[in-house]
């Protein structure tokens, strides 16, 4: 029963922080602050009443139009405020059990940073990335390199936690100078290197063959970003998924005929490699193991 309202709670949390992702995604692409002024209509500039900010339901009670221009107001809004909502609760009920008993002593403070915030963190930059890439092509750097970052962090962090052989308490020599831990720094800075490498030797033969530019810079940012969280193999499930995802839309596109393309039938021109690299990481992040397991099993290794 705690486990269901724990996951109920951090699910509603979710939706806020979608809506605030929301505020982000519509003002980073135009230089604007996220802060200020306050939130209001794209269209008509009108500013928004409290009860029109209530994440999803404000979508639904407006009918997905403004209601004063009438303009429509875009699915991304409430479909990001689900995704976040939605995967939050899903890592809530996920690590529940590894979280109940947390003491609230610094030590137990960076164990749920490990267990909860860092897997929220990374659902909540995957979102806005795979929103940002279908929308505008665009894949920041201040989003990609501080996720690099964050990534080896939490993920030297949550191999401390979880590696009983490496000594206690934590300390400096500890935690970076340790064999095993050295061992870690290692392997992640060159699952970095190599997820990178993939998608330019990918971005070069492609420009090599078709004499134009195929996939850009961002995506080997992103693929580095993958690998920082996840390692060499959730990184390489999450490409996988990707491509295969973005292959199917496009066929899927292309079956279309061309009397009834819409205007933005991009995966005809301009694939958004990126958005579908997100969703595979997050469908990586919270079932790679067993999916993994299960490839090698059916390969006879």
């Amino acid at each position: 029963m705690i486990r269901l309202a724990a996951t109920i709670f951090v699910g509603l949390i979710g939706l806020a922080f979608g809506s605030f992702l929301n505020v982000c995604l519509s003002r980073w692409p135009e230089g604007e602050s996220v802060v200020k002024p306050r939130s209001h209509c794209r269209a008509c500039g009108r500013t928004l009443s409290w009860w029109e900010n209530v994440p999803l339901l404000s979508w639904l009670a407006l009918r997905g139009r403004c209601r004063t221009c009438k303009e429509k107001i875009s699915w991304r809004y409430p479909l990001v405020e689900l995704a976040v909502g939605g995967l939050w609760a899903i890592d809530t009920w996920h690590y529940f059990f590894a979280v109940q008993h947390l003491s609230w002593t610094a030590w137990g403070l960076l164990f749920l940073i490990v267990c909860l915030i860092g897997p929220f963190l990374l659902t909540w930059l995957l979102v806005a990335l795979a929103a940002l890439d279908a929308d505008h092509l665009w894949l920041p750097d201040k989003l990609t390199l501080s996720g690099i970052l964050s990534g080896v962090i939490v993920a030297a962090l949550r191999r401390y936690f979880f590696d009983g052989s490496i000594p206690t308490p934590v300390t400096f020599a500890n935690f970076f100078a340790s064999p095993l831990m050295r061992d870690f720094w290692l392997g992640r800075f060159l699952a970095i290197l190599a997820a990178a490498a993939l998608v330019l030797l990918i971005r070069w033969t492609y420009k090599l063959i078709r004499h134009r530019e195929g996939i850009g810079i961002g995506d080997a940012k992103l693929m580095a970003m993958l690998a920082a969280w996840l390692g060499l193999p959730g990184a390489l499930l999450s490409f996988a998924i990707g491509v295969i995802l973005g292959a199917i839309v496009a066929l899927v596109m292309l079956a279309v005929p061309k009397s009834q393309r819409g205007p933005q039938a991009w995966a005809i021109t301009k694939l958004p490699l990126g958005t579908f690299l997100c969703i595979g990481g997050i469908v990586s992040a919270l079932w790679g193991q067993p999916i993994l397991a299960a490839y090698m099993r059916y390969a006879g290794f």
